[in-house]
C-alpha cells in the first residue's frame, strides 16, 4: 500500500510520521515496529524513533498486512 503524507515543516520525525500515518496507534507501537526491525527510510532499516525524515524521503514498514509505503512530501507538490 503506498501512501502520500504530506509534511508543513522540510522534516518529519520518524515516530511522528509513523503515527500520523495512522501506520502506529501510539508513541510506543512507533517503538516497537523500530526495535522490530520493520522500518525502513529510503532502504535502509532504522531503530531511531527521533529520525528526522525529509521530503523527498519514502518510509517503509513491515506490518501483519504487508508493507506500507509512505512517500513524504510538501503540501505544494
Amino acid at each position: 500500500m503506498d501512501i502520500e503524507i504530506s509534511a508543513d515543516e522540510t522534516m518529519i520525525r520518524l515516530g511522528q510520521l509513523l503515527k500520523f500515518a495512522n501506520v502506529a496507534t501510539d508513541g510506543a507501537e512507533a517503538k516497537a515496529l523500530l526495535a522490530d526491525g520493520a522500518v525502513r527510510v529510503d532502504g535502509e532499516t532504522d531503530t531511531r524513533r527521533g529520525r528526522q525524515v525529509s521530503v523527498g524521503s519514502v518510509v517503509e514498514v513491515d506490518t501483519a498486512a504487508g508493507t506500507v509505503s509512505l512517500h513524504v512530501v510538501h503540501p505544494t507538490d
